[in-house]
């Protein structure tokens, strides 16, 4: 069955390390979309973290479309949301207390800021709002209030000790939330029906393809489920082995145009 739609994580699938767009990658998305075919970027990004990608890809408008927040939301380039799941004022009290019994750094981000409440800010909080090109406001657990619309949350810390904390993490929250580790030094808290791949099959549902008619690349945890729902799930070469064993496909590196060589290999 032809392919009608293609998703591809962004950070270590559509760009190589140093998070460029190849002129490869460029110029093969163009001719999928020359074609008629959907190219949607799934990200735990939010979509100021996404448009220096879609300008040279040349995707914009209300019929072209993007997951974000890894699957929180799926909306149109223009801001038109599709698909929106958030965690509640609740849940992130929850998540915050759990984070600071363990003393591991918690932020959480909203369509516009990053909040946390941390004083000690982490690096890896200012290098999230450096990559997303979201601004960091600090406040105090008490001064998060409900009116505002928190698409997710995220434990940010050194590697061993996030290894530990994920080991221990209590198995009522696993319970109630869609958690994912999706860097080594990230560990994701979103609503339990947010992923990429919900929102990849809702999205694909309302444009009328089925999942035989969409195919999904990724390389981390936060892109298995998209992968598993597509029906030609690819796997990057440099994909972790859980993302790996569920792919139908194996493609080269980001460092090689992996994107680029599956697009053309499936679906041009």
């Amino acid at each position: 069955m032809a392919i009608k739609l293609i998703a591809i994580d962004i950070d270590g699938t559509l760009v190589n390390d140093r998070k460029q767009l190849t002129q490869h990658t460029i110029d093969t998305v163009t001719k999928a979309r020359q074609k008629g075919i959907k190219v949607v970027l799934c990200t735990g990004r939010p979509i100021t973290g996404v448009h220096q990608y879609l300008k040279p890809l040349n995707i914009s408008g209300d019929d072209e479309y993007v997951v974000t927040f890894n699957g929180s939301l799926a909306q149109t380039i223009s801001g038109t949301p599709i698909v929106s799941h958030n965690i509640t004022l609740e849940d992130y009290i929850d998540l915050e207390t759990v984070a600071r019994k363990a003393k591991i750094h918690f932020h959480m981000e909203t369509l516009d800021h990053i909040y946390t409440a941390n004083r000690d800010i982490s690096p890896y909080t200012i290098a999230e709002s450096f990559l997303v090109q979201m601004p960091i406001r600090y406040r105090t657990p008490e001064e998060i209030t409900d009116d505002l619309s928190i698409s997710k949350g995220m434990f940010i810390d050194d590697p061993k000790l996030l290894s530990t904390f994920i080991k221990n993490f209590p198995e009522e929250l696993r319970e109630r939330f869609y958690v994912v580790q999706s860097e080594p030094y990230f560990f994701e808290a979103m609503n339990k029906k947010a992923s990429k791949g919900n929102a990849i099959a809702e999205l694909a549902t309302k444009l009328g393809f089925t999942s035989d008619e969409v195919m999904a690349m990724g390389d981390q945890g936060n892109d298995l489920t998209m992968v598993k729902y597509a029906g030609t799930g690819v796997a990057m070469g440099n994909a972790i082995d859980e993302v790996k064993e569920a792919a139908q496909f194996i493609t080269k590196t980001n460092e090689e145009d992996g994107v680029a060589y599956a697009i053309e290999k499936f679906a041009l």
